[in-house]
């Protein structure tokens, strides 16, 4: 059984740590490359603890967000891809800026830059 100063310390770790998390609730738009072009995309992003949920808005409708996870300034997630298979997208938090990189579906990684919708 953990003592009270033990429990104690992990609650004030739990704190810190979820403090620190990113705080990217909201909306966020980006020119996300698909092949020999960009597509406008919004993220709409909820955040509760470390969990991220949310959807993908692209020309081809609106995606769920799956396995979404914050990390300190780092936020993990996959999409199911219109056509089939999934995209792994992982994203670097600074201000209101969100660099991520996507991986799966056709070709390599691909680099994009999310901006903050006012």
């Amino acid at each position: 059984m953990l003592k009270p100063a033990s429990l104690l310390c992990a609650a004030a770790l739990l704190a810190v740590s979820l403090a620190a998390a990113a705080d990217v609730t909201g909306k966020w738009t980006a020119k996300v490359p698909r092949r020999d072009e960009t597509v406008d995309t919004t993220f709409t992003f909820t955040v509760e603890g470390a969990t991220l949920t949310g959807t993908v808005a692209t020309d081809r409708g609106d995606r769920p967000i799956a396995n979404g996870k914050v990390e300190g300034d780092t936020i993990t997630f996959t999409v199911e891809a219109a056509q089939g298979g999934s995209q792994t997208y992982k994203g670097a938090v600074s201000g209101s800026e969100i660099k991520f990189s996507r991986e799966g579906g056709r070709g390599g990684p691909r680099e994009f830059v999310a901006k903050r919708a006012n």
